[in-house]
């Protein structure tokens, strides 16, 4: 996971390119949209495992976590209740918890007909074998809620890092970032930066101006992706204080 300190310096950093984010194209689209249909897929598949984490903390076994969840996105998919979305002030992290919790007080009331979703391949559900040993089990003390709103932060953090992996696969530097993602994150065992300096032959202050970079870009990153699902550009610095407080807890 990120630092805090990487997430939270400079919070009022350079602009985000927000009219085209992922969740402003499903909100302002009129009717079926294509662009607005591939943006909500994108953003359910990036943000499946807090929903999959909030069902598994009602008592729900895998299996049947699983197909529920696949429904929940089903059904997202077919209808989008917009008013729904202003009610929760416009952010897509609210605005999925609260249609869940509807979700599933309909589905304990009425058995499913039908396993939803089937055939369709929405969300990476091949995933959760591995995952499950991760804290998907009801293990902890945490509130459905509280979990739910941790493994949205978290799962936020990793397409970030995701991201900036990419980019720097793509430059012929994934060497340099695999070492430097050790400082960024907080991983007990890293290595100072005059060790990954010596490693990778390049002077500490060499090290340290491309890990300021890396920070910087991260930041950058973090911001668009946080900006992929609110309403508005001026609720990004509000979503990012919340973020922080989440993993402070």
């Amino acid at each position: 996971m990120a630092s805090l300190s990487a997430i939270g310096g400079g919070t009022q950093g350079g602009a985000v390119a927000f009219a085209t984010t992922h969740w402003s194209v499903v909100l302002t689209a009129q009717g079926e949209s294509p662009a607005a249909q591939e943006a909500l897929e994108k953003l359910c598949r990036t943000y499946w495992r807090p929903i999959y984490g909030f069902v598994r903390r009602q008592d729900v076994e895998p299996e049947e976590a699983k197909d529920l969840t696949q429904g929940f996105f089903a059904l997202l998919l077919e209808r989008r209740d917009l008013d729904a979305v202003r009610k929760e002030r416009g952010r897509l992290r609210s605005y999925l918890l609260t249609s869940l919790k509807h979700f599933l007080t309909n589905e304990r009331h009425r058995a499913m007909a039908i396993k939803r979703g089937e055939g369709q391949r929405l969300i990476p559900l091949e995933e959760l074998r591995d995952r499950e040993r991760g804290g998907f089990e009801p293990a902890n003390a945490s509130t459905a809620d509280q979990l739910y709103e941790r493994r949205w932060a978290l799962a936020l953090l990793d397409q970030v890092l995701t991201r900036l992996g990419d980019e720097y696969r793509a430059a012929g530097n994934i060497t340099l970032f695999e070492r430097l993602k050790a400082l960024l994150t907080d991983e007990p065992d890293r290595l100072s930066q005059a060790q990954i300096a010596d490693e990778l032959g390049m002077t500490e202050n060499a090290l340290k101006q491309a890990f300021h970079r890396l920070r910087e870009r991260y930041r950058q990153l973090l911001r668009e992706e946080i900006a992929h699902t609110v309403m508005a550009p001026g609720d990004i610095e509000d979503e990012l204080r919340h973020l922080i407080a989440v993993l402070r807890t």
